[in-house]
């Protein structure tokens, strides 16, 4: 199975931490933007003719802010050109102050099943330092009209080390997510890059330092397990059968292909994305090109060190027989040295390898050790 991700490069305001394809000015375009998004699908359709899909992702930018019924088109023209399960999660990217009832009325025709919530915080000077166009009353509101249109599967995004953040205001952000009725959180630690506002901030030494950080998500996966809500990725955490199927894909190293601006895609272990610029983007698709940027080959090295990274970025932990199977190699052997440097920090058991609960956040010295 392999997972499909839609693009929508469209917001009402760019926030201050956003370094993604998001461009507000540009709505003018959507209408052409989504015309070459469809030409697009149907000019990689005879590639991908023996591919089975059981996800859908739209990610943005802001899919809940252009006209719904784009999403109702993009997915007709999903299920005209590729096999799509009759089960398959289709994830929609929500802001709280973007969504209304009449667009979820659209939602659901067009088969959206699972909606993911950028709440950040639950505090509005938060909200307001983030550029955020959406208060935590928002966010319930949000969350109301999916439950009254019988949608129960949706996830909410939190962010962690904001300015004068605390471990307590976390728990509020928490109370809040979960009192609108998630079965999801995805918590992340912001990463401010250079060129956003938010660096300015890193810069001033305004932010919470890693360590403060770490601390503070130590208690909060702490948390969140106490409210039935396992970690089942550094960053994830669900009620058991509501993970992101979408995201466990990438994890474990499936395919997947991308469609529109910067969608990056996976395919028969080749990596490649697309424009970042839309009239380039649209130009390239117009003119019957593939609107990639770059292309790389992932060789065979390459390929076993993405496999061990990725897994042990989850709970589950890399699949040894399935590495072995794919790789031709002897997983214990080929690594022995690494497992008796990091026994105290691993877990070896049923065929599975991962990293122990109170080093999973820091993972990534010990993933790097994998490295050859």
């Amino acid at each position: 199975m392999a997972g499909i991700y839609i693009h929508v490069p469209f917001c009402k305001q760019k926030c201050t931490y956003c370094d993604f394809a998001s461009y507000p000015k540009e709505i003018g375009k959507e209408e052409a933007y989504f015309a070459c998004l469809y030409r697009e699908m149907l000019g990689r359709k005879e590639e991908l003719k023996e591919y089975t899909f059981n996800t859908v992702y739209f990610g943005g930018g802001t899919p809940s802010f252009v006209k719904p019924e784009h999403i109702l088109g993009a997915m007709n023209q999903i299920k005209k050109c590729y096999n799509l399960t009759e089960n398959a999660e289709i994830t929609l990217e929500v802001n709280p102050g973007t969504l209304t009832e009449e667009n979820l009325k659209i939602y659901k025709k067009a088969g959206i099943n699972r909606f993911s919530i950028g709440l950040q915080s639950g505090w509005n000077e938060d909200l307001e330092k983030l550029n955020r166009i959406h208060t935590a009353k928002d966010f319930l509101l949000c969350t109301s009209m999916l439950k009254r249109e019988g949608f129960e599967n949706f996830s909410a995004d939190i962010l962690l080390g904001l300015e004068n953040q605390t471990i307590e205001k976390v728990k509020k952000s928490i109370d809040l997510a979960v009192a609108g009725g998630v079965k999801h959180i995805s918590m992340y630690a912001l990463t401010p890059e250079v060129g956003t506002p938010i660096y300015t901030n890193y810069l001033n030494g305004e932010l919470l330092s890693d360590d403060e950080v770490g601390e503070i998500y130590e208690e909060a996966y702490k948390y969140l397990e106490s409210l039935g809500l396992y970690r089942y990725e550094v960053s994830n955490f669900a009620s058991l059968g509501y993970e992101s199927r979408h995201n466990l894909n990438y994890w474990r190293r499936g395919e997947y292909i991308g469609f529109g601006v910067s969608a990056s895609s996976f395919i028969n272990e080749r990596r490649f994305t697309n424009s970042f610029k839309i009239d380039e983007y649209m130009n390239l698709v117009i003119l019957n090109k593939k609107p990639e940027i770059s292309s790389d080959i992932i060789e065979l090295e390459d390929a076993m060190f993405e496999f061990i990274m990725l897994g042990l970025r989850t709970k589950e932990g890399i699949n040894i027989n399935k590495f072995e199977v794919l790789f031709k190699e002897n997983f214990l052997t080929r690594y022995k040295d690494v497992l008796k440097k990091n026994e105290k920090v691993l877990d070896l058991n049923d065929g599975y390898l991962s990293i122990k609960d109170d080093y999973l956040y820091v993972q990534n010295h010990i993933i790097m050790d994998f490295m050859k």
